[in-house]
């Protein structure tokens, strides 16, 4: 039943895997893994009628269903052979890193899993979120049913991680310490980085507050929230393998990364669904550059002329509507068609929202974060790490939104 990573395919893994897979025999470093195939899903959820439950009653059904006989011990056996006790459970979706989608933290994926039996209990939980709603929203008719594989990685206990997009001749990186979870999903507001092959074009230095190690989440030493987490060498060691899996690959990627003991792995990579806003390649007049600068954070520091409130250019456009302020799903039934959804960041349990609203504002976050990347899937503009706009723009305030030059400006 276990497959090898390095043996992974489209069909019986997944998008995510097959990638991994082919970067693996490329000889790039991945985490070595195996994973648990589509057809393992397939034998689970054989029979049952999923669509039309709620997320809570498809997790108990798929979670009442005898695992396949035998699939423990594979388990236990894979995990030997990777020599490694603790690992990551990811998914690997039929619908995910495609290159019309990138379903960016849709699924479930759990970090820190000890032992075999841990991972199966994982299982189910992996396999449900395909039918969670944000899940179910953010598919087209044609992924109607969906299928899932599941990948089991060493668990790499990162030192830095983050996310870098390819491109030609400028690669964006944008990283944080600890695990990567906190730039993905906007957590904090991350260094951001423009490298070259042979040079590093831009250094900002992002508000990095917490960090995630594992499954605990600590705050940041004051001396290190405003230290670059990156040095040059490894920018150019990450720009480089950026254009290397590129080629690789066929086109331009976004990619997660991890950084431990100053080991480089490859976590994933993608082909990237909609560019970056043009400012990101060429610098706007809020670029900050150089060490000496710093996105440090407070409202005064980043505010425009005429008391705009200055972000990063996280996806295109310019909107105008009524700034909603939502602290979490228990606000999401005031949000209507045309209002600025205003936030601390955004989770994938957010993604049905971009489909309402005319524009994205986050406290947190950076240019390759969940909320920039799918605004952008969504064409609507975005403006990330806006310090303070949840107490600065007021619920129902009428303000516009420009996400090409990054900033934010209340009309009333």
């Amino acid at each position: 039943m276990i497959v090898s990573l390095s043996d992974a395919t489209p069909q019986q893994a997944g998008g995510k895997a097959a990638v991994l897979g082919q970067l693996i025999r490329a000889g790039f470093p991945v985490p070595p893994g195996f994973v648990v195939p589509v057809d393992v899903y397939r034998a689970v959820t054989s029979g049952l009628s999923l669509r039309g439950l709620g997320p809570d009653d498809v997790r108990r059904l798929i979670a009442s269903q005898p695992l396949p006989s035998g699939l423990l011990d594979e388990l236990a056996d894979a995990m030997t052979q990777i020599g490694e006790n603790m690992v990551a459970v990811r998914s690997s979706g039929s619908n995910e890193d495609t290159a019309v989608a990138s379903a960016a933290g849709l699924h479930d994926s759990f970090l820190g899993v000890t032992g075999a039996a841990a991972v199966a209990e994982r299982l189910p939980a992996v396999w449900a979120s395909m039918w969670t709603p944000r899940a179910v929203a953010y598919r087209t008719p044609s992924d109607a049913s969906p299928e899932m594989a599941v990948i089991v990685q060493r668990h790499i206990n990162a030192d830095v991680a983050g996310v870098l997009f390819t491109g030609e001749p400028r690669t964006v990186i944008e990283a944080s310490w600890g695990l990567g979870e906190s730039v993905v999903r906007g957590l904090v507001t991350p260094d951001n980085f423009t490298v070259t092959r042979h040079d590093v074009l831009e250094r900002r230095t992002g508000d990095k507050q917490t960090r995630i190690d594992g499954t605990v989440t600590s705050q940041v030493r004051a001396d290190d929230r405003g230290r670059l987490c990156l040095d040059d060498r490894q920018l150019l060691r990450l720009a480089q393998l950026g254009h290397e899996v590129a080629e690789s690959l066929g086109g331009p990627q976004d990619i997660e990364f991890a950084v431990e003991n100053d080991q480089v792995w490859l976590l994933q990579a993608r082909p990237i669904t909609a560019s970056l806003p043009t400012a990101a390649h060429t610098g706007t007049s809020a670029s900050l550059r150089g060490t000496a600068a710093s996105l440090r954070g407070t409202a005064a520091s980043l505010r425009g002329a005429a008391g705009s409130l200055r972000g990063t250019a996280g996806s295109p456009g310019v909107a105008e509507g009524a700034a909603r302020v939502v602290r979490g799903p228990e606000d999401f039934n005031r949000i209507g068609p045309g209002d600025i959804l205003v936030c601390r960041f955004t989770d994938p349990a957010w993604t049905p929202l971009f489909g309402v609203v005319a524009g994205v504002v986050t406290e947190t976050g950076g240019l390759l974060s969940h909320a920039a990347i799918v605004a952008r899937e969504h064409r609507i503009p975005a403006v990330l790490g806006v310090p303070n706009a949840m107490t600065t723009l007021h619920d129902g305030q009428a303000v516009t939104l420009d996400g090409n030059t990054g900033t934010v400006q209340a009309i009333s």
